[in-house]
């Protein structure tokens, strides 16, 4: 896409540039658009809780026609000032034991749709929430983003299984990591 191109001039033209050839780089103009539309679960209450976000994490991000139980998935959820979710973005797919994410991948959708705050999320095929050294190390590079680009980092959740016992999910801020 960044290719040099020749731009061919009329004759009249040709002669005021006096037989130049005129390259151009080609650039992309980029457009923003929503996806789809559904409905949010719990209507108007506040997305601040793990519990809540590990719930919608089953009920709509669990049931898109892209999920794979077996990958790990990481996605965004966006937020108001009221803590209300606006929209939510799927930034990777992963393999069976890890998502790749890079602050600027999980900070982009935040950024372009102007949210306040975010919630990461991400889930472990295995069933086990736990996290991994990479998810703490994921966790302190997106904390370290979030203070410079001045948008709150209100938790990351790890989705796993719910079993006796187990909520189904960790929470690095009820950890106290965030």
């Amino acid at each position: 896409m960044n290719e040099l191109q020749v731009i061919t001039l009329p004759a009249k033209a040709a002669k005021q540039f006096d037989k130049v050839t005129i390259y151009a780089r080609l650039i992309r103009q980029i457009k923003v658009a929503t996806v789809k539309e559904i409905p949010a679960t719990g209507g108007s209450d506040k997305t601040d809780s793990p519990e809540i976000a590990a719930q919608f994490w089953r009920d709509s991000i669990a049931t898109q026609p892209w999920y794979d139980v077996q990958k790990e998935h990481l996605a965004v959820l966006l937020l108001d000032t009221k803590y209300k979710m606006t929209s939510f973005a799927l930034v990777s797919i992963g393999t069976l034991n890890e998502s790749i994410a890079h602050p600027r991948d999980v900070f982009r959708p935040a950024i372009v749709a102007g949210a306040f705050a975010l919630i990461v999320m991400h889930n472990h095929p295995s069933g086990e929430p736990s996290p991994s050294q990479a998810d703490h190390s994921l966790t302190r590079r997106l904390a370290e983003a979030a203070e410079l680009l001045q948008i709150k980092l209100l938790d990351h959740v790890i989705v796993g299984e719910k079993s006796t016992g187990c909520a189904g999910y960790f929470s690095f801020r009820e950890a106290g990591v965030l």
